[in-house]
């Protein structure tokens, strides 16, 4: 079998060990006799084992990375060592060095396949090598937990296990240097039969081809075994024997070369068993490059499963930190979900499996996420919080807050998610607003418990839950089975689970399945049984508990995961180790095992597609196992030997491959008479291989015994139960069953679908029942079949619609005009039909034509009007059409049609004739566009519908449609004028207002005009239309309708009006009145009344709001004041007072209103006018008008202010004070230099605003109004408020000057407020900032001020003597010292002070000054007075600055005394150094101290202080730094040892570059090796010796460093670069050996740049990059080029480019291997392109092997070529032969060429080309001018052309050949006339020759006669028959005894009838138009 990988693993081919069988271990092996090699007489003995094809997979390097990282987790190794000799193991740790030991070559363990699962067995005693060190990247996680490591309580990660099975430490049987096996599990050998001892595995060697020789020993030269223990070299097989048997051990073996000595059969493996030598042949396998055991053609080596990859994560971007358990999940096959951290940013990367290459990527932030199995939707959860988002709507769906964490999730349906938490499980539905549903709660035995998976069936009534934890040193399965319906727990020990759904034999209803699989301590075990009760007549599924296997080798191996495959009822078991297990769910065999991944798969899901399970491992693979249907029936025949299995497995999933078992089972049942069962065998067989016609012919052969049904029907009967029949079976059931008349039995078929319909079986039923025959023909897509019984049963609409359906096109017009003579209206719907689509399907005139031959107009209609409703412009003619035969057969239809508006394509003129004549007046206006038309038309008014011409107006243009107008009103103005009025107020806007006017005006039609007007007057804004309007009513008399124009409108010139009106005379002066009150014509109205004497008029009609104004006019006419007072009096309504004060005011008439005024006050009226005018009264007339100023609270203070500023501005402030008006008073009083009454109602008004507003800069009676406010209204305040305000006041307008001048008379008088503290802080601020001279004054004479706070704003303001003496005078002695050091700064005055003051912080404080000014001595002096050790940082700062380190010590030992700080001890050790006190320094740091000492050291290692250093470092014992120290001091021995003590990479880096620098080499190269095994540091090793020129020793360096435990890629690769460098003779060797531990592209560049070719194809080999290699070989094949490497790799390259210039190359460089190389190549190569480049180069003769090797191909281009090459070379065998077996050329071109050629053979050819071709006349003219006679008589009776015959006779005759007519007459025998070769020989006088012709012809007609006459009298017999009668015996079918004639099957004979007999029987029934055909009966 074959295990297909992608990617790296493309070429892996291997056949996987068959899985344990089940017998008995003492039985034969079991292999066919032919599997072994035959030698020397002799056969080889069975073999006690067998071993698959091998092959070394490429390993994928990645580039630049250096750390050696081992796929798969440490395994124990068994090793044992090499034999000195054979037979002799040597001790168990031995080693030799010609082995070289590759941790990251992955090679499986092997499994003894003839061992049985689970069985226990004794391995040898495992060698634990030491653990491979795991970078620190890969912590991530390794799935599945570790029984030998403790687990951290939060890591909730799978841990990987310390023991697997070591791919790397495993041992070979093979030679070395064969290829390594697959990593594959091979059952291993039973323990008793291997040698205890194992060899070390080889290094990865490049793929060996064997070779065939006579010599023997060629072989094994080339694949380098000659020198290996094992390898006996030319060793016949009876020296082989003895040396086996001399050694007499189990397992001893060897290999030798096999006598065969062929390619394919290279070796022969001898081994040793039960004192037995077994001599097995070792077999090469050219497709895949490895080697298998046995000979050709074992069946074991068939496909059992497929291994797919189906993407590579890292490929497509994911990172493999986050390929894990942790971060990767997969619901399903459908989605991969990886969460992962791009820099700053979280993500989900989503990969569809439909389309990998394109993933999904969303910046989410998660802790966990998971995709719904079916669609793209997916849940999130962080923390407690739970989401579902769709991704493809961008919406959340749902979200929900836990209360407890959820420690495991899964969808387990498409809208189920399933919640696993630390106590209970939860159910969250996606339906509805539904919240997690608890659904049991979690069992004890899962406490601990790491959950990896929950599982339900597919009701999910059963549920399951897994878990794992670390126990005794192993991984114990935990499991939780819970029942929905019996709501109980059952804990299990077990590791994977899955359900499944199996139907048993013999049941109706499938049953539930539960499969386990647990690794206990007793081994492994499956289970597989039946969950909860069996349904209703099921029976019980039978338990299976069977062993699982786990290799010795993987002893910690456990199972992981369990998928069901329900469609080939297959599970499929996966393990830690990466092992796959294949059990049948029916019987629990073991169908197969292998390893399919060296890492581990930690998810898997069901893959749907194959019916297999797909997984993901920790590299990122995605891989999915299916079995291989072609193949896996063959597998368990002849490799499981179980044909039971084979048997089942074929008929549970419809298999093929069991096609004999089944047949051999069939027969022998019908052999044995047991045809019920035989029935059932074929039935059941897969594929339907037994359902054929040789089977009815069995079963119809067997009679029926009496009482019994028919085989044949039981056969049926069986067929029908279980599903449908075939076509032919479908055929032999129903005739019988139409003869009977029981076409309900096939009703009922066709409706369960049993019958498989064709048109055979249709043509059976059409004559008993079209209609069932209809049905048939449906199902059996027969389209023309299906339309005529569509036509013949009337459905004629359905015809369509199937046509569609089917895509079948008959002839539709034809089917039309039938239908149209059936039933018209039917035929009206076909056509409508036909049309219906945006294509019709036959064309609109032929079916207009098939309605107008019938005079169909109404249908005709129908159909156009349904046909042309899209009114396309390539329709117009049919729409003319249309119109035309309605227009003249049914005007009314027209009209309808014509006012639907559906056409605009007709031809317009043409209808408009036809409506006019038809008498459709309105019609043949839409239609008429000549106006000579319209205007005769349009005036008959009476004729036409009023509301229809008012809307055709609409269509005419402006010029038309006033013409139309004109020509109406001429008519007949009296009858036409409405219609014209209606028309011009539609489309006035179109035609213009000012036209109709004039229109109407033209005809003098007022009246008109107003009708028109008045439509329009209310929406129209034209002032002339409403002027014109009021004309018109004015002249109309509507006198009603101008007042209301006037009142209401807003558009009209109201002067224009106004003057109209004036001018009109009404009767009613109304209008007139409304446009002056409107538009303050008011005066002019008063005038024209009061001269017109209509003063009535004013009283009557006068606006109450206009009375003001009235007045006023009245006022200049001088009216009489009696008449206005009475007027005014009289008038009642809202009128504006102030209004009519101000017309009166401005007359001097104030006092008019005087009585008025004083009437409303007595009125109660409070209206500030009334009382604003009473005032002005009283002030004009002085009646007391300040106490009413004063007292009146109605009147408005701004207004009677202003009116008395110039008439009394004391007034003005009385009434601006009241109303509070403060600008206007302000202004006042400036203007009038009242600044005393200005400051008093300041200082009482407290306004901060208006207080700035006087005090501004600009102000210029500032001044003034400041002294009067300081002199007068402050003094007279008692207000502590308005002093605060007015002083604020003045602080805010910056007037510190006046503030102060205000504050003294304040605060220095003797006042209320001359104790205020804020005051006085308030003056002595104001002087700081004004006046600083005064400061001091202030500051002695005050006493209640807030001294600190003063003294710092002096201290601000520069005022530092001042703020001294605040101090001073308050005893503040600190801040008062600070003053005079920080400002003043005067250190003498501050010494004097502190002396003075004595205290200690006066002393602190000028310490710290003296410290600042770097006066360190004095400052260490204040601070030991201070007793103040507090400031020692500082101290110590400028100490060191100054190199004061006396003076230091000295402070810091008062300060160590004060406090025993860690940095004051660490300083004073630094002091002690730099004074060089190095005995007390030792002493102190010996006793006990709190000092940082290894900071000293760096601070005295960093200076120089070396000695100092290494003392401090000795105490503190580190060695890194004291190794640096001892190298400055050039102890390079002691650095040595020192950095060992160290073990630090930093300091082995350094010890070792100061070691180079000092060119101790051999101490460097010890450094050296501690730092070249760490990857990130070899570069900056490697660059210091070589920017040194120090080559060899690095090359040395690194050459000693490659037997280092943990070298890595890096050395590898820098050592392969250095000797490309400078060593390249050494480079080869290096690669050779360690090509797999380089990064190969890095040692890729190096050697191209050294020009280094051959070594640059060896790695572009190892590395896969085939492309590349063959082309440094083509570009240097000096150097690089091979022809067997050559050949190798150009086979491998994926661009086929590359074929085509190796092609030149090798006419350039190698001709004649040239032939070899297409060879190689052909499977790829374009043979055309090929073909035309040989051509191109004239090369096509030195190729004609190779174009004779691919001509099977039948390429056109090369058998052309090699048409053409033969036909050169005169080869015409080789030429027809080429022919004869390819006929893709140019058959005429190369005759025509051959016709010419001067070889008959060729032109014989030629002619047998034109036969070819179908062209015989040219074929038999040739035979003719060549003389082939022969030829020319076969191709004439070839051809059945009957005249190319005779023409060709009678050419016989006339060249005078009598015996070539005679052979003419017998070679075209069916194609002459009788009569023509009678006359033809008469004629000639050749009747002899003719004679033979004739006889047979005579004998040929006579015989005719016979059979005719024979067939009437069996026609007779039959017709005398009488019919029997049907039988029913219960539900079956009872054929009748006598015979039936049916449907003809010329496949075989008739049964019950002679062959004539049937014949005849046939005729009497056959149809009418069909041939006679032989029929068959049933005789039972």
């Amino acid at each position: 079998m074959t295990m297909s990988f992608f990617g790296k693993l493309k070429n892996l081919h291997s056949g996987p060990p068959a899985p344990p069988r089940r017998t008995d271990t003492s039985a034969g092996f079991g292999w066919p006799q032919d599997e072994f090699d035959e030698e020397e007489g002799d056969t080889y003995e069975v073999p006690p084992c067998e071993r698959p094809a091998v092959k070394v997979p490429q390993r994928q390097v990645e580039e630049d990375v250096y750390l050696g990282r081992m796929s798969n987790p440490a395994v124990p190794q068994r090793q044992a060592a090499l034999p000195s000799r054979l037979g002799k193991p040597l001790k168990p740790q031995q080693r030799t060095k010609e082995f070289y030991f590759d941790p990251n070559t992955k090679k499986p363990p092997e499994i003894d396949r003839n061992d049985k699962p689970g069985r226990k067995k004794m391995p040898p005693p495992p060698v634990r090598s030491a653990p491979v060190p795991v970078p620190e990247s890969n912590t991530e996680e390794d799935v599945y937990l570790d029984p030998n490591e403790e687990q951290e309580d939060n890591d909730d990660l799978y841990l990987e296990p310390t023991a697997a099975p070591s791919v790397e430490a495993r041992h070979a049987t093979f030679p070395t240097k064969f290829p390594p096996p697959t990593p594959s599990v091979k059952p291993p050998l039973p323990a008793n039969l291997k040698e205890a001892m194992l060899s070390p595995p080889n290094p990865p060697m490049a793929d060996t081809k064997p070779a065939a020789s006579s010599g023997g020993m060629r072989a094994a030269k080339q694949a380098g075994n000659e020198d290996k223990h094992w390898f006996a070299g030319d060793c016949n097989r009876k020296t082989a024997e003895d040396l086996l048997l001399r050694v007499n051990k189990d397992g001893a073996f060897l290999i030798r070369h096999s006598s065969a000595q062929n390619s394919r059969q290279p070796y022969t493996l001898a081994v040793l068993y039960q004192q037995k030598v077994y001599n097995i042949p070792i077999r090469f396998l050219g497709e895949t490059q490895g080697y298998a055991l046995g000979k050709e053609g074992k069946k074991n080596e068939e496909h059992r499963y497929n291994i797919n990859k189906l993407a590579l994560l890292q490929n497509l971007g994911v990172n493999p930190a986050n390929i894990g358990f942790s971060y990767l999940t997969m619901e399903s096959d459908k989605f991969i979900c990886i969460r992962e951290k791009v820099g700053e940013q979280n993500q989900v990367v989503i990969v569809d499996m439909s389309d990998p290459t394109n993933p999904i990527r969303r910046p989410i932030s998660a802790d966990s996420a998971i995709m719904n199995p079916a669609s793209k939707v997916i849940a999130l959860k962080a923390a407690k919080t739970l989401q579902i988002f769709n991704i493809e709507m961008k919406s959340k769906m749902k979200a929900h807050t836990m209360t407890e964490e959820v420690m495991f999730w899964k969808w387990i349906s498409v809208n189920t998610v399933a919640l696993v938490t630390d106590t209970a499980v939860y159910h969250w539905s996606m339906e509805g607003d539904s919240q997690p549903a608890k659904v049991f709660d979690r069992h004890a035995s899962l406490a601990g418990c790491q959950i990896i998976n929950y599982r339900t069936d597919e009701q999910q009534k059963w549920l399951l839950l897994i878990g794992i934890s670390a126990q005794q040193n192993r991984v114990v399965g935990a499991m939780q089975l819970y029942s929905v319906e019996r709501k109980v727990s059952q804990p299990i020990e077990g590791h994977a689970a899955a359900f499944g759904e199996f139907k048993v034999e013999g049941n109706a209803k499938p049953s539930t399945l539960f499969c386990f699989a647990v690794r206990s301590q007793a081994g492994g075990k499956l289970h597989i049984i039946e969950v909860g009760q069996p349904a209703t007549g099921n029976q019980p599924f039978a338990k299976k508990a069977v062993d699982v296997f786990f290799p010795p080798e993987a002893q910690t191996d456990f199972p992981v995961a369990m998928q069901i495959g329900n469609k080939h009822g297959v599970i499929y078991l996966i393990t830690k180790y990466g092992y796959i297990h294949l059990y049948d769910l029916e019987s629990g065999v073991c169908i197969y095992m292998n390893r399919i991944s060296a890492e581990t798969i930690f998810v898997t899901s069901p893959h749907e597609a194959t019916s297999g399970i797909i997984g993901v491992n920790k590299k990122g693979q995605v891989l999915s196992v299916c079995v291989e249907e072609e193949n896996i029936v063959n597998y368990a025949t002849n490799v499981l030997q179980n044909p039971d299995l084979a048997l089942r497995m074929a008929v549970r999933s419809n298999l093929a491959g069991a096609e004999e078992l089944f047949a051999r089972k069939f027969n022998t049942l019908f052999a044995q008479g047991s045809y019920s069962e035989a029935a059932k065998v074929a039935a059941s067989a897969p594929k339907g291989i037994l359902r054929t016609a040789e089977t009815i012919r069995k079963f119809q052969s067997v009679p029926a015994q009496p009482g019994q049904a028919s085989p044949l029907l039981q056969y049926f009967g069986i067929l029908l139960d279980q599903g449908q029949l075939n076509k032919f079976e479908s055929l032999e059931l129903c005739r019988p069953v139409l003869q009977q008349g029981r076409k309900q039995l096939l009703e009922k078929w066709l409706k369960e679908d049993k019958l498989e319909c064709s048109e055979e079986l249709g043509d059976l039923v059409k004559a008993s029942d079209p209609t069932l025959a209809l049905s048939v023909y449906l199902r059996a897509n027969v389209p023309n079949k299906v339309i005529q019984c569509f036509a013949e049963t009337g459905q004629f609409q359905k015809i369509v619609l199937y046509a569609k359906k089917v895509g079948y096109t008959p002839d539709w017009v034809f089917l039309l005009r039938n239908v149209m003579r059936v039933n018209p209206d039917q035929g009206l719907q076909f056509a409508q039909m036909l049309v219906q689509d945006e294509e019709p399907l036959a064309n609109i005139n032929q079916i207009v034509d098939v309605f107008m031959e019938g005079s169909l107009i109404q249908q005709c209609t129908s159909f156009l009007l349904d046909a042309l409703k899209n009114n396309r412009p390539a329709e117009g003619h049919l729409q003319t059409r249309l119109l035309e035969m309605n227009l003249i057969h049914a005007p009314q239809v027209a009209d309808a049609i014509l006012g639907n508006q559906m056409f605009t394509h007709y031809d317009r003129a043409h209808v408009a004739q036809l409506c006019e004549k038809a008498g459709l007046l309105q019609r043949a206006l839409e239609h008429y566009t000549d106006l000579y038309d319209i205007k005769r038309a349009v005036v008959h008014t009476h004729l036409l519908n009023p509301e229809w011409l008012v809307n055709f107006f609409g269509s005419l243009s402006v010029e038309d449609s006033l013409e139309c107008l004109r020509a109406m009103l001429s008519a007949n103005i009296r009858q036409n004028l409405q219609l014209c009025v209606q028309v011009a107020s539609k489309y006035h806007e179109q035609l213009g207002t000012q036209a109709l006017v004039e229109l109407f005006e033209s005809f003098k039609s007022y009246e008109g005009l107003f009708y028109f007007l008045g439509s329009i007057v209310n929406f129209s804004q034209e002032p002339d239309v409403h002027f014109k309007y009021i004309q018109a009513a004015c002249k109309t008399g509507q006198i009603k309708e101008v007042e209301r124009i006037c009142r209401e409108s807003n558009c009209y010139d109201p002067e224009r009006v106004k003057n109209f009106l004036k001018e009109a005379k009404l009767t009613d002066q109304l209008p007139l009145i409304i446009v002056c009150d409107r538009f303050d014509f008011v005066h002019d109205l008063v005038l024209y009344l009061y001269r017109n004497n209509l003063q009535k008029y004013i009283e009557i009609y006068v606006n109450p709001s206009r009375l003001p104004v009235v007045i006023g006019g009245l006022l200049d006419v001088d009216c009489a004041e009696d008449v206005i007072k009475n007027l005014i009096m009289v008038v009642r309504g809202q009128f504006s007072t102030d209004e009519l004060v101000e017309e009166v005011e401005k007359r001097n008439r104030l006092k008019l209103l005087l009585p008025w005024l004083e009437s409303r006050i007595h009125e109660g009226c409070e209206e500030p006018a009334t009382h604003n005018a009473l005032a002005k009264i009283y002030i004009d007339s002085n009646n007391t008008p300040e106490r009413f100023l004063k007292e009146n609270p109605f009147y408005n203070s701004a207004v009677v202010g202003r009116y008395c500023e110039k008439r009394d501005p004391h007034l003005a402030c009385v009434a601006y004070e009241r109303g509070q008006c403060d600008l206007d008073l302000i202004k006042v009083c400036n203007e009038n230099s009242l600044f005393k009454s200005e400051a008093r109602y300041l200082v009482r008004r407290k306004d901060p605003e208006l207080w700035a507003n006087v005090l501004e800069e600009n102000n210029p009676f500032r001044r003034q109004l400041i002294d009067q406010v300081v002199q007068t209204a402050l003094s007279e305040t008692q207000d502590p408020e308005e002093v605060s305000v007015t002083v604020k006041a003045f602080m805010t307008a910056d007037l510190p000057n006046e503030l102060i001048e205000l504050l003294e008379k304040i605060v220095l008088d003797n006042s209320v407020f001359s104790e205020h503290r804020n005051l006085q802080n308030l003056l002595i601020l104001t002087a700081v900032r004004a006046d600083r001279t005064r400061v001091m004054e202030y500051i002695n004479r005050l006493d209640n001020y807030d001294a600190p706070d003063i003294a710092n704003i002096a201290i601000s303001n520069e005022l530092f003597e001042e703020a001294f003496a605040i101090f001073k005078k308050f005893d503040v002695n600190t801040s008062a010292i600070q003053v005079l050091i920080e400002h003043i700064g005067n250190l003498d005055r501050a010494y004097e002070f502190a002396e003075r003051c004595n205290e200690p912080a006066v002393w602190s404080q000028l310490a710290r000054a003296q410290l600042h000014r770097d006066l360190v001595k004095e400052a260490i002096d204040s601070y030991i007075k201070a007793v103040d050790p507090s400031a020692y940082m500082e101290v110590v700062n400028a100490a060191s600055k100054n190199n004061n380190w006396e003076d230091l010590v000295k402070f810091l030992q008062m300060a160590r005394k004060k406090a025993r700080e860690s940095y004051v001890e660490t300083e004073l050790i630094f002091a002690l150094a730099k004074t060089n006190r190095l005995a007390e320094l030792e002493e102190f740091v010996s006793g006990p101290n709190n000092a940082h000492i290894q900071q000293v050291g760096d601070r005295c290692y960093e200076e120089g202080m070396y000695e100092a250093a290494k003392l401090l470092y000795n105490n503190v014992s580190n060695f890194a730094r004291l190794a640096s120290t001892l190298v400055h001091l050039g102890e390079y021995q002691a650095a040595v040892d020192s950095a060992r003590k160290a073990n630090s990479t930093r300091t082995w880096k350094e010890v070792c570059f100061a070691c180079v620098d000092g060119e101790e080499f051999r101490l460097a190269q010890i450094c050296g090796l501690h730092i070249v095994i760490h990857a990130d540091e070899l570069e900056d090793l490697i660059s210091y010796y070589q920017d040194r020129g120090y080559f060899e020793e690095l090359i040395a360096l690194l050459e000693a460093a490659l037997g280092l435990e943990r070298a890595h890629m890096g050395m590898f690769t820098e050592l392969a670069i250095l000797y490309s460098k400078f060593k390249p003779q050494k480079m080869r060797e290096h690669l050779e050996l360690f090509w797999s531990r380089v990064n190969i592209p890095k040692v890729l560049r190096a050697a191209e740049q050294s020009h280094l070719w051959a070594e640059l194809v060896f790695l572009y080999d190892k590395y896969e990059e085939y492309d590349n290699a063959v082309i440094t070989m083509m570009s240097h094949p000096t150097d690089a080029w091979k022809e067997g490497l050559f050949k190798d790799i150009i086979a491998k390259v994926a661009n086929v480019e590359l074929y085509y210039r190796s092609l030149s190359f090798y006419l350039d460089y190698k001709p004649l291997l040239l032939n070899d190389l297409l060879t190689i190549l052909s499977p790829r190569l374009d043979h055309s392109r090929a073909v035309n480049f040989f051509t191109k180069v004239n090369q096509l003769k030195l190729v004609k092997p190779y174009l004779r090797s691919v001509q099977n191909h039948n390429n056109k281009s090369v058998n052309e070529a090699l048409n053409n090459l033969l036909t050169e070379e005169e080869d015409y065998q080789g030429l027809r032969a080429s022919i004869d077996a390819y006929d893709n050329f140019d058959t005429i071109g190369l005759a025509q060429r051959l016709e010419k050629h001067e070889l008959i053979e060729f032109r014989r050819i030629a002619a047998y080309l034109y036969k070819g071709n179908n062209r015989w006349r040219q074929s038999v003219e040739l035979c003719k001018k060549d003389k082939l006679y022969k030829d020319a008589m076969l191709y004439a009776a070839e051809s059945k052309d009957a005249e190319l015959a005779e023409t060709l006779l009678q050419w016989f005759l006339e060249e005078g050949r009598k015996e070539c007519f005679a052979a003419c007459l017998f070679a075209s025998y069916d194609l002459l006339h009788p009569d023509v070769v009678l006359e033809l020989a008469w004629r000639h006088n050749i009747m002899d020759f003719a004679m033979p012709y004739f006889i047979q012809i005579m004998r040929e007609y006579l015989t005719k006669v016979d059979k005719l006459e024979e067939a009437e009298s069996q026609r007779k017999t039959e017709e005398e028959v009488t019919e029997p009668q049907p039988m029913v015996f219960g539900q079956q079918l009872m054929l009748t005894s006598a015979p039936a004639p049916v449907a003809p099957q010329p496949a075989y004979p008739g049964y019950g009838y002679p062959p004539a007999a049937a014949a005849a029987a046939a005729a009497t029934t056959a149809p009418a138009g069909y041939p006679v055909q032989p029929a068959y009966g049933f005789n039972m």
